[in-house]
């Protein structure tokens, strides 16, 4: 990895949002130089302000809907990869805001692929999309990277719709076929239900339980029985580096759709994962209030990996409880005051190692 990254020059939009620290902060520490592009934190506490700021050689506010500022950014920079995490992340919140939503996860993924046209160097591209892309039957199978694109929820739809975008640009202006004249590489990475620490978003499980702890309330879980592939942070974030550096030595072979998900045995439900955070907590109460006219959320959904470890070589190394116990380790240390980038370094060695 540190080969691959270090002295290049890597640009990571949603830099400020929780994965994207996480992003930049790893990049950082393989030796990259780091710029991103994003607007200002959403959350507050965040986890940019506590460890990402210092980790960015430069940080751009800006939105993905801006192609200007998005272009113009780019091209300053040349980047030698690219990262696109920036979007609306939520769900539930894409109920309330469809419009915004479709906005910014399908025309600003669009936005970073037409900027990236500009460039007269070669480029490295990994968009993140998400899980959720699948049409979910809720079957119980486990989706491959060939299945259907659907989306019940306009979160899930916008995220299925930038696959199709990014697959138009992929085989309309970054073909493998023309590789010598436009010299891209284009692919997708899709997992979900991440955790770790310094995530305060609202309507997400792991945050929603330590607010709750902290604050000594009872613990309120919705969707008890749905079913999710959860995984720390850092796998699938090493899956994403571990995919560019594929690209980047061979650049006409990787240009796909690659899933990063959990083993089947770290499939849990909410209320298995809910139940777990406080065993490992050593405190607390869970309470599952009904819930009347609430919007539609999957009940279960399950990622096939195979693609990635025979392509990749890439496998899960921690297993949900170990994701958990990492987890709320960092907010234990976070809540007592201690030096939260230090921490949070030590915990990728840790990983890494």
């Amino acid at each position: 990895m540190k080969e691959t990254f270090a002295h290049k020059k890597v640009l990571v939009t949603g830099h400020t949002g929780f994965k994207g620290s996480w992003m930049t902060t790893l990049l950082t520490h393989l030796g990259a130089e780091v710029v991103g592009y994003a607007l200002s934190p959403a959350t507050s506490p965040d986890l940019h302000s506590i460890i990402g700021e210092k980790q960015c050689a430069k940080s751009v506010i800006g939105d993905v809907r801006d192609i200007e500022k998005l272009r113009a950014t780019i091209l300053d920079f040349q980047p030698d990869f690219i990262f696109h995490l920036a979007a609306q992340p939520i769900v539930r919140t894409s109920y309330a805001i469809p419009i915004d939503t479709f906005d910014i996860n399908v025309m600003g993924t669009a936005n970073v692929l037409e900027a990236m046209r500009s460039l007269e160097k070669r480029c490295v591209a990994v968009m993140i999309t998400t899980d959720k892309v699948y049409q979910n039957n809720e079957t119980g199978q486990a989706y491959k990277e060939t299945d259907p694109f659907g989306g019940y929820d306009p979160y899930s739809a916008s995220k299925a719709a930038a696959e199709i975008v990014i697959d138009s640009y992929r085989n309309s202006f970054f073909n493998v076929a023309n590789y010598s004249q436009h010299l891209k590489s284009v692919a997708s990475a899709r997992a979900g239900n991440v955790i770790g620490g310094g995530d305060w978003a609202a309507d997400r499980l792991v945050p929603d339980i330590v607010r709750a702890l902290v604050a000594g309330s009872d613990v309120s879980i919705r969707n008890p029985k749905a079913v999710r592939p959860w995984q720390h942070v850092l796998e699938p974030l090493t899956g994403y580096l571990l995919l560019a550096k594929k690209m980047s030595e061979n650049p006409l072979d990787y240009n796909e759709g690659y899933n990063f998900g959990p083993y089947p045995a770290d499939v849990a439900t909410v209320g298995e994962m809910a139940e777990m955070a406080l065993d490992i907590w050593g405190t607390g109460k869970l309470v599952f209030p009904e819930q009347v006219n609430q919007p539609h959320e999957a009940g279960l959904l399950r990622l096939d990996i195979e693609k990635a470890e025979k392509c990749l070589h890439w496998t899960p190394r921690w297993k949900a409880r170990k994701a958990l116990e990492m987890t709320l380790k960092w907010y234990r240390a976070y809540y007592a005051g201690d030096d939260m980038l230090a921490f949070t370094l030590k915990q990728i060695e840790e990983y890494l190692s």
